[in-house]
């Protein structure tokens, strides 16, 4: 491997160590390396899985050496696990010289193991009993819900007030009744005014809508 390239990767491999912290191993290897088995030439945490400068080389870069493939695909985001049990999320990446052949080999190791065990603490905090409820429930107000339940009453009626008609109005306020808004404090001043009508049109709609019923 050309001293530039590795001077280059080196550089990477220390930004990405520093940007993820201690958990994630950053591992170059030298896929041109006379004896693979000490193929490693630069590693930042190498104590996520005991690995050193000079060390031998991985699955990959064996695979890579004896295979002498021309175009490898980079290998990202999989699962893998030490000797001593921990499991990481890794990335392998090929580095091409400039002849573009693969001359090195750069892999990101990061140590989930910790964070698996978060995840199952917090879905066991956030799983719920009931599984038929489709989303959350909403959380609101009362001054939110007033506004939230004329909306609904809209887009029931499938158009804008300035376009409703006398049925579309007492439809839609036949609803806003039904679902309790005027159980809210001065609903029927904002909801008269909302649909410009009076407060006495509005009411005479609320009392035709519960004698056809």
């Amino acid at each position: 491997m050309e001293a530039a390239t590795l001077k280059t990767l080196e550089q990477v491999a220390k930004g990405i160590a520093a940007t993820f912290g201690s958990h994630c191993e950053v591992v170059i290897h030298d896929v041109g390396a006379k004896h693979p088995e000490h193929s490693i030439v630069a590693i930042e945490n190498g104590h996520v899985t005991g690995r050193k400068v000079g060390d031998g080389a991985s699955h990959v870069v064996l695979e890579q050496v004896r295979q002498a493939d021309a175009q490898p695909s980079d290998h990202l985001s999989y699962l893998t696990k030490t000797p001593d049990g921990k499991i990481l999320k890794s990335s392998t990446m090929y580095i091409r010289g400039r002849n573009g052949k693969v001359a090195a080999i750069l892999g990101i190791n990061y140590d989930i193991s910790s964070l698996l065990m978060v995840e199952d603490a917090v879905h066991e905090l956030i799983d719920t009993k009931d599984k038929t409820q489709g989303e959350p429930e909403k959380i609101v107000n009362v001054n939110d819900l007033l506004d939230e339940l004329i909306a609904q009453s809209v887009a029931l009626v499938g158009k804008p007030v300035a376009l409703m008609n006398k049925e579309d109005k007492m439809r839609a306020i036949g609803f806003l009744s039904q679902s309790g808004a005027f159980l809210v404090t001065k609903s029927g001043d904002k909801i008269a005014k909302y649909f410009g009508i009076s407060k006495y049109t509005l009411y005479s709609y609320i009392d035709k809508q519960q004698e056809e019923k």
